[in-house]
């Protein structure tokens, strides 16, 4: 089909901005939280991600809200539910008071590569349906969250956040959602962090099934890593990847069982264990009190160990 004479010719980079934004843009919504008396208390943003209202956002942007509405970009302002949040990941789902919405497709950050192009659309400072452009500037972050806990395996990216950009979509070229944006290095440049949308679709299924997220714990921080290929072939390890502890909590279960700071779990409950994400689908809340075997790199050498999750 030949263009129009009117329609600009796109370079690459262009056009891969141009159709995300085209096709999230759409779903993107400024949510507005208000205070028990009815006064404004925070803005943020969110993507629909179902045509029947489902929203993922931040759990800081709605969590402490006794009322919250939602403006679409064509206009409408909907009342918005809070379905349930998860502080742990900073993740929350609302439910739209309203059918046939527009709704994002989403896409997997388990396939992000460093260097990849990723757009963020969201409300910066009120300005609504914002978009902007960078690259996946690192994998497998650890991210302190307001409350002290950590964010293990965030995106870090340069593609600009400000206030109100939280919550919203972090898009790949082709328009699917890989992130949900969550926070920002204010004196910085460039240094911008999302929550995997791999780990935020498993958080809104349990949000959406029982309202909260049950889990159990290892008292750990953990970021995903690279195994060397000689490790892996010596040792017979399939995954390029494991998890790497960058804290162990005094007293906890990782404690208790002998984990150390920069020891690599590759495998957890006879299950291979490539990510921090593949972690936090394992620890659910019927494996607390359970003792399980737990394999890891310490250095070149392959240990089992023996741990006890306890309950979250």
């Amino acid at each position: 089909m030949p263009l129009d004479a009117t329609d600009p010719i796109l370079d690459p980079y262009s056009a891969q901005v141009v159709q995300a934004f085209e096709r999230v843009g759409p779903a993107v919504v400024h949510i507005t939280a208000f205070d028990g008396k009815g006064r404004p208390s925070g803005q943020g943003s969110g993507v629909i991600y179902t045509p029947d209202g489902y929203v993922l956002t931040n759990s800081h942007v709605v969590g402490a809200a006794a009322r919250l509405r939602a403006s679409l970009t064509d206009g409408q302002s909907l009342e918005a539910t809070l379905v349930g949040d998860d502080p742990a990941t900073d993740i929350a789902v609302l439910r739209l008071a309203g059918t046939g919405l527009p709704a994002a497709a989403l896409g997997q950050s388990t396939t992000l590569k460093v260097g990849q192009l990723v757009v963020a659309i969201g409300n910066p400072l009120g300005f609504t349906c914002t978009v902007t452009a960078g690259i996946v500037s690192a994998l497998g972050r650890s991210l302190r969250t307001r409350g002290g806990g950590l964010l293990d395996s965030v995106i870090q990216t340069d593609a600009p956040l400000n206030p109100g950009n939280s919550g919203g979509p972090l898009t790949s070229g082709e328009g699917r959602v890989v992130g949900i944006n969550t926070a920002m290095i204010a004196p910085a440049q460039g240094i911008c962090f999302a929550i995997g949308i791999d780990t935020a679709i498993w958080v809104a299924t349990r949000l959406m099934r029982d309202g909260r997220v049950h889990r159990s714990r290892l008292g750990l921080a953990a970021q995903t890593v690279p195994i060397m290929t000689r490790v892996r072939r010596f040792h017979g390890l399939a995954q390029p990847t494991g998890v790497m502890v960058s804290e162990v909590a005094a007293d906890g279960p990782a404690a208790q069982a002998g984990l150390q700071k920069g020891d690599v779990l590759v495998s957890f409950a006879e299950e291979m264990v490539a990510g921090v994400d593949d972690l936090h689908r394992m620890l659910v809340a019927e494996r607390a009190g359970c003792r399980l075997p737990i394999r890891l790199l310490r250095g070149v050498e392959l240990l089992t160990r023996e741990v006890v999750p306890a309950a979250a």
